[in-house]
């Protein structure tokens, strides 16, 4: 940069001096202007010395500026290189700043997918125990039908679901009627047919069974001394597949998402067997389809903690029903030895309450009234063609009603709740006899009843039921009481007797259905009257207990050991001995036949249930079971095995595979 400046500077002066001496030997004296002028002196010129050194003073003088410009460009440069620096760090931190950012985003997106996954497996979560809650859900139903393998699906189709574990899951309760009615988000048909959404179930089951005694040549049970046995009491054995068992559910859309609108068909093949041309040989293995269910429901949710619920159709009872034994044989399902149920015609309106961990629901129901009373020979192609009347002729409805009390017993994974249930039912039952009949019949009592005569009795019936399960074992059962429990197969399945106490020349005369009898007498007064018709009073009920063998040995649940479990039950039905001698007095009862039928007193059932569920849809159960049937102590003893015998019994084996879908 010196030496740059030095011959700048050496080239300017050079430059000076050349001009300076060109003009002192070039310069000409001005022209003639004015005589004053002319006579002026000249001003003497600088002499070359002089020149030099103003061009001297000159350079020193652009030395000093171009010394200030090089201070100057170099205090830039030093700001320059200042600048440059702090760009360089800020560029750095900035780099870092953006790498950390980069983290923090990749951070943030990780977190962000781990609580989208967490936030679904809540809703996941709470989706099965709301459905879990309701009731219904199941055998809990798939996760939990590994614990209740011989579950049939309709009883557990609005059961709610279990949450899912990575534990074996608990046994769920046989559960035919649910708390809380459905939710709409619980619905996710498979089908969808014009916004109908459609949902198949049910299951293929066949089943060999052996009975050490089935005097009416009957593939499940019921109670002895029905019939006579013969000399060996009428072993028997049955392959049955007519158990075997398909339904629809539906849900109908409404724009309301307040309201769930389902529906449910269910049927099977234990009807009637077939009188054709093509089955006159071939019966047995020709049994009829058979209506089971078949309801439309309308559940009403204003919010979280209210539901109005409306059913309309045939379902199971409320009285009764809630609780059903938890076995393989699923015919009879103890009827006559403690079961008691029904399926019934209804309109049945309930209200749900949930509290934080409780919730309530009263129902009450308006059933078809029945007796259930067999019809003559005469008389049974009217009931093939018409149906009972002995009920509908009651003029009224049966009236049923239950309570039901739902909380969580057992708050470990895979436990359905518990519950507490009360219900009742009131009713009648009418037999009416014809003007024509009694004259036939009873021709001293035609004038005073001209135009026949009406009789009747009451049906009524209570029962306490619960349902306990825990993550070691599940206790359910139920005790019940009342009178005429016939329609729900209880009391012996007997159904009233008339009274005829105090009562001469009686006479029996048959209803019109045939079903009954009523009996016509004279009082002390000498009138003629008709015996009142009374009820037999009837107890009993039932107790099972499952152990889930495979969680209680904490068996792989993914494994093939998993499904292992057991059942015990116990369960007693018994009529009043008071009423049962009553009806043995019962003119209506007079004939040989009904007299053999009279005297049975109680039956018990005790049963062992093995289960293995070998995958989610087919189990393999084995179930070894003794019927027992004690006679009445006040009359003589019924015949079995051709002798008088206090007892009848029935040693029972039932085995093979139940495959669900």
């Amino acid at each position: 940069m010196n030496l740059k400046l030095k011959a700048a500077a050496t080239a300017i002066l050079a430059v000076s001096l050349i001009a300076s001496y060109t003009y002192a030997e070039g310069a000409t004296a001005p022209a003639k202007k004015h005589t004053a002028t002319q006579n002026a002196k000249a001003p003497k010129a600088p002499s070359i010395q002089e020149q030099v050194q103003a061009l001297r003073q000159q350079l020193e003088e652009q030395a000093s500026q171009i010394s200030g410009l090089k201070n100057d460009l170099a205090d830039k440069d030093t700001q320059l290189k200042t600048a440059l620096q702090s760009a360089s760090d800020a560029q750095a931190k900035a780099t870092e700043a953006q790498a950390k950012a980069a983290e923090a985003q990749a951070a943030a997106d990780k977190a962000q997918a781990a609580a989208s996954a967490q936030q679904q497996a809540v809703s996941e979560t709470a989706s099965a125990v709301e459905r879990l809650n309701q009731e219904s859900k199941a055998l809990a139903l798939k996760s939990s039908q590994a614990a209740a393998p011989v579950t049939p699906p309709s009883e557990n189709a609005v059961a709610k679901q279990p949450v899912a574990t990575t534990v074996v899951a608990a046994l769920a309760p046989l559960r035919t009627l649910p708390v809380g009615g459905v939710d709409k988000n619980e619905a996710n048909p498979p089908l969808k047919v014009n916004g109908v959404g459609l949902t198949p179930y049910g299951f293929i089951k066949l089943t060999g069974i052996s009975d050490s005694s089935s005097p009416g040549g009957d593939d499940f049970p019921l109670p002895g001394f029905i019939t006579s046995t013969g000399p060996t009491g009428s072993p028997e054995f049955h392959l049955k597949a007519r158990a075997t068992r398909f339904g629809m559910n539906f849900d109908w859309y409404d724009p309301d998402t307040r309201w769930a609108i389902t529906g449910r068909v269910e049927a099977d093949f234990e009807g009637n067997f077939n009188r054709s041309d093509n089955r006159n040989i071939s019966t047995m293995r020709s049994s009829n389809p058979s209506i089971r269910l078949a309801w439309a429901r309308f559940d009403y949710h204003p919010n979280s903690s209210n539901t109005l619920s409306g059913l309309f159709g045939q379902d199971w009872t409320i009285y009764g029903a809630s609780t059903l034994p938890n076995i393989l044989e699923t015919t009879g399902v103890g009827i006559g030895f403690g079961g008691l149920w029904e399926r019934d015609p209804q309109m049945r309106f309930a209200y749900t309450h949930k509290f934080k961990s409780f919730a309530i629901t009263p129902e009450i129901a308006l059933d078809l009234p029945s007796s259930g009373l067999t019809p003559s020979a005469a008389n049974v192609s009217y009931e093939l063609g018409y149906g009972e009347r002995q009920g509908p002729d009651s003029n009224r409805p049966q009236i049923e009603g239950r309570i039901v009390g739902q909380w969580q017993l057992d708050h470990a994974k895979g436990v359905a709740p518990a519950q507490i249930i009360f219900s009742g039912f009131n009713g009648k039952r009418a037999a009416n006899v014809l003007a024509a009949t009694i004259a036939d019949s009873a021709a001293a009592y035609a004038s005073t009843f001209p135009t026949g005569v009406i009789a009747s009795s009451k049906q009524d019936g209570w029962d306490a039921e619960w349902q306990l399960p825990t993550r070691w074992f599940t206790l359910t059962g139920k005790v019940y009481g009342g009178a005429d429990l016939r329609w729900f197969f209880g009391g012996q399945l007997y159904s009233f007797f008339n009274d005829v106490s105090g009562l001469t020349n009686t006479v029996a005369v048959a209803s019109i259905d045939g079903a009954s009898n009523i009996v016509l007498g004279t009082n002390a007064s000498g009138q003629h009257v008709v015996a009142p018709e009374r009820p037999v009073r009837a107890s009993g009920g039932f107790a099972q207990l499952g152990l889930p063998l495979s969680r209680i040995f904490n068996a792989n649940p993914s494994g093939r050991n998993s499904g292992w479990s057991i059942y015990g039950l116990y369960g007693v039905d018994q009529a009043k001995t008071r009423d049962l001698i009553q009806l043995a007095h019962d003119p209506a009862q007079a004939s040989a036949a009904s007299q053999a039928g009279l005297k049975r007193r109680y039956s018990t059932m005790a049963v062992g249930t093995l289960n293995y569920k070998m995958n989610k849809w087919t189990t393999f159960v084995f179930e070894q079971s003794l019927y027992t049937t004690h006679a009445n102590p006040e009359l003589t003893f019924p015949l079995f095995r051709g002798v008088p015998s206090r007892e009848w019994n029935d040693l029972r084996e039932e085995f093979g595979p139940v495959i669900t879908f």
